[in-house]
């Protein structure tokens, strides 16, 4: 039977003699849920990966850590400005003593500079570094004092330390070897932010190596994150002009030519306790897999509290922190003796800090 055709009386679509009701969406409404649908799409490709990586880490910090991963008595403790600049005094040099004793304390980086920007550092920023020397070798037998010495690099600004320059660089190898002719049993640098693949620096390392080793002293560093997926540094260079991460390969490098090598396994940008845990047991195994077994190889722990871009006080915790130290060294090289947690820092410490550094490394 022939089907009736549709009428197309405008008054018999819309009932009621009035305006036609539409057949198919307006150009606007259409226009609409296309703008929704892309920001759908929008918000799948920029939250899925998210959400891989915050599942991955919280596998990671699943586990058991094996048995004696624990101090192996080569941790570092990063010390603040005052200890050398006259506020600090022989009564708190006991209390320091007190407060390590017992522990796997065996560094002190005291902060000495920041050097200026071409690379000099007067003698009067360390006015009392003989003193406190002196006083930690009386109170601390076997602790060693390294000058902390930083400055922030012209890599992503017009101002800072320019490691390109080589008078630049002679000029902080010759404060190095004043900082050593004041006491220091070591120099620890912490040049920030640092690009990975940097040639200069790597020369500038293999300058100081050749001056400590002269003196009998320690060269250490503090040392960037290594990238959690292959080449991510490069990536997020290129978006944001902060790459962040080091290449394992670059860590690698660095790490052969120091006698310590300190991993700032804080500010990570993690939200849960969980995540930071699983990511820093990732960084001790890409750690550990390039640092030569004749190098320290220190974890740092956050002893320090504040919210701010890039670091939750609340995820990045020392529990978790010394967690994830323990089940990536148990994965990687848990027998390894040149290793350790270097403690951020000093001032800003608590006692909730030091206790769950009791309780979770050394016990």
């Amino acid at each position: 039977m022939e089907q009736p055709q549709r009428t197309k009386d405008p008054e018999a679509i819309s009932g009621e003699g009035g305006e036609p009701e539409p057949t198919a969406p307006r150009p606007a409404r259409r226009r609409w849920r296309l703008a929704r649908r892309s920001a759908l799409v929008v918000v799948l490709v920029l939250l899925l990966p998210v959400l891989a990586i915050q599942i991955a880490l919280r596998v990671n910090y699943t586990g058991d850590p094996a048995d004696g991963t624990r101090t192996r008595g080569r941790d570092a403790l990063w010390l603040g400005h005052a200890w050398v600049d006259g506020r600090m005094k022989d009564a708190d040099v006991t209390a320091l003593a007190r407060r390590l004793a017992g522990t796997g304390i065996r560094d002190l980086y005291v902060h000495a500079g920041p050097l200026e920007h071409d690379g000099t550092l007067p003698a009067s920023a360390y006015p009392r570094a003989r003193w406190l020397v002196a006083a930690v070798h009386r109170e601390l037998p076997g602790v060693r004092v390294q000058a902390w010495l930083g400055d922030v690099l012209a890599t992503e600004g017009p101002d800072g330390l320019r490691l390109e320059r080589a008078a630049t660089r002679a000029a902080i190898v010759g404060s190095t070897r004043a900082i050593l002719g004041a006491g220091f049993d070591g120099a620890h640098f912490d040049l920030e932010p640092l690009h990975s693949g940097d040639r200069d620096y790597l020369g500038l390392l293999d300058a100081l190596h050749r001056e400590t080793t002269a003196r009998g002293a320690l060269l250490s560093v503090a040392a960037h994150q290594i990238d959690p997926l292959p080449g991510l540094h490069s990536v997020i260079g290129a978006v944001s002009g902060h790459p962040k991460w080091w290449s394992q390969e670059f860590f690698g490098q660095v790490a052969r030519r120091v006698d310590q090598i300190a991993v700032m396994s804080y500010d990570t940008m993690q939200q849960w306790e969980s995540a930071y845990g699983g990511y820093v047991a990732q960084q001790t195994s890409l750690a550990l897999e390039v640092t030569p077994p004749s190098t320290d190889l220190l974890m740092g722990l956050p002893f320090y509290h504040e919210n701010r871009f890039g670091h939750r006080g609340a995820a990045e915790t020392v529990p978790a922190g010394v967690r994830g130290v323990r089940l990536g060294l148990s994965r990687t090289d848990a027998d390894r003796g040149n290793f350790g947690v270097a403690l951020y820092v000093d001032f800003a410490a608590t006692e909730d800090d030091w206790q769950a550094y009791r309780d979770g490394w050394l016990r």
